[in-house]
This record gives C-alpha cells, sequence and structure tokens, in this order.
C-alpha cells in the first residue's frame, strides 16, 4: 500500500494514511524508539540522526536529518498526550544546532493514530499549521514526498524485525 496524502491549504491541514503489515506493538515502537526510528525516518539518501529522546508527555525527540553531503535539518517533536499503542501527539518543529525550535520556520500540532486493522497496522497522521503559507511552505520542501518515502523505509524494516 503506497501513502495516501491529503493536503487542505484552507485549514492549513496535513493528512497522511498508511498501512503496515505488522501488529500495532511493532509500529509503535517503531515509531517511539530511537534506535528504530534512526533506521527509518528520513527519505533516502538522507538519514535520521537522534541527538535525544525522552518518549512521555513533555519530553521531546530531538533529531538531525542529515544528508548524503552531510548536510544537516534539525527537528523536534515535543510530545503531549500519549496513550499506549493507541496515539501520540504534540508540536513539530524545525530546530537550531541547540535544538532550540527556530521560529522562522513552521511549527506543525500533530496526532499519530495507530489502528489494528484485519492485516496489520492503519497509521493516521495529522498535522495542523498557523496558516496557509507554513503548509505551503513545508510542501515546497517536499514533506509529502518525505513521509510517503520514510514509510516506504519503515516497511522495509517491519519485513525484517518481524
Amino acid at each position: 500500500m503506497n501513502t495516501e496524502i491529503k493536503t487542505n491549504f484552507d485549514k492549513f491541514t496535513f493528512h497522511a494514511k498508511r498501512e503496515f503489515n505488522a501488529p500495532v506493538s511493532l509500529v509503535w515502537r517503531a515509531y517511539t524508539e530511537k534506535e528504530l526510528l534512526d533506521q527509518w525516518w528520513a527519505p533516502k539518501p538522507w538519514k535520521c540522526e537522534t541527538k535525544r529522546m525522552d518518549f512521555r508527555p513533555e519530553g521531546k525527540w530531538v533529531y538531525d536529518m542529515v544528508g548524503p553531503n552531510g548536510e544537516r535539518h534539525g527537528a523536534v517533536q515535543i510530545f503531549k498526550e500519549i496513550v499506549f499503542e493507541k496515539y501520540f501527539s504534540g508540536i513539530d518543529a524545525f530546530t537550531d544546532e541547540q535544538g532550540n525550535i527556530n521560529e522562522t520556520m513552521p511549527v506543525a500540532t500533530w496526532k499519530n493514530t495507530f489502528l489494528q486493522t484485519n492485516s496489520g497496522t492503519l497509521v493516521i497522521v495529522d498535522a495542523t499549521y498557523p496558516n496557509r503559507e507554513a503548509l505551503e511552505m513545508v510542501i515546497k520542501m517536499g514533506m509529502d514526498k518525505g513521509v510517503s518515502m520514510a514509510h516506504d523505509n519503515l516497511s522495509e524494516l517491519l519485513k525484517k524485525i518481524k
């Protein structure tokens, strides 16, 4: 299955969903454990490098997206609400080298939902941006393609770690 992506520029929302052929427990781990995240959370040839992970309400995942020529783009997810193996939500932002939110770049509120299906797990990603310009900026940066490519990586990883 491919990742289905919908954007609504009037409501400033990004929606992605994909079914994975793996149980919720395994997909949840892939989204919440840094050792697994670093193996799939980047569109190839980029890679993800976790600087620190504290998966709890008000905790943070601080990481860099590292390009094939060594270029780095920092990001952070600040976790707000976590319901084990059901969903987690929070804030997603770009960062400077020290891991501080870069206020000149878009900041999104988001929720990742995990639903058991007959053949695996449906992951639904919902993100809301503060305005149309912010959503347009991340789409121009390739977020839709990046999420789809990262989901392809996750699908491959899940086959290996089942």
